[in-house]
């Protein structure tokens, strides 16, 4: 069985995001989309919630699993029995920050493989940052996320205010 994980902070999940779980999610035999609790970042959402979103989206695939982890990715990997990391680019500027730390992984944890899936052209600009600057000025983001998430987003916005 091949098994690989698909990390982010998913703060919240957009559409490329689930563009890279469908297809990662026919590639592997088990995909573990895995949340990452960073605390450099000031998140908009708890990790319960972006979980949550998670699974509420990605209910549909039978081979895909949620979790969460702190720390080092490829520790989270090794605890799992993970040789695969699966990384979603948007543009070369993505490439290349994801590069640095596809090796600083391969030097931690030589067992453990970095893969590059490039979003469908049509998710390339869509970012969780930009989804999160749009919906706090009261843009339209129905297009940039999941039907299932989009009112959350919006009550969570509107509740900061």
């Amino acid at each position: 069985m091949v098994k690989a994980v698909y990390p982010g902070s998913f703060d919240p999940v957009t559409k490329g995001h689930l563009d890279i779980i469908e297809r990662a999610s026919k590639v592997f035999d088990r995909l573990i989309v895995a949340v990452l609790e960073n605390p450099r970042k000031n998140a908009l959402f708890s990790m319960e919630e972006r979980v949550k979103m998670l699974e509420e989206t990605t209910s549909s695939y039978g081979n895909v699993d949620v979790d969460y982890y702190q720390g080092l990715l490829v520790e989270y990997a090794e605890n799992n029995s993970l040789a695969i990391i699966v990384k979603g680019l948007r543009a070369i500027s993505d490439f290349e920050f994801e590069f640095q730390m596809a090796l600083i992984n391969k030097k931690l944890n030589r067992n453990v493989d970095t893969m590059f899936m490039m979003t469908d052209y049509k998710y390339s600009f869509i970012s969780s940052s930009l989804v999160k600057e749009v919906a706090s000025y009261g843009g339209d983001i129905s297009e940039l996320v999941p039907p299932q998430v989009y009112e959350i987003i919006i009550n969570k916005i509107e509740n900061l205010k």
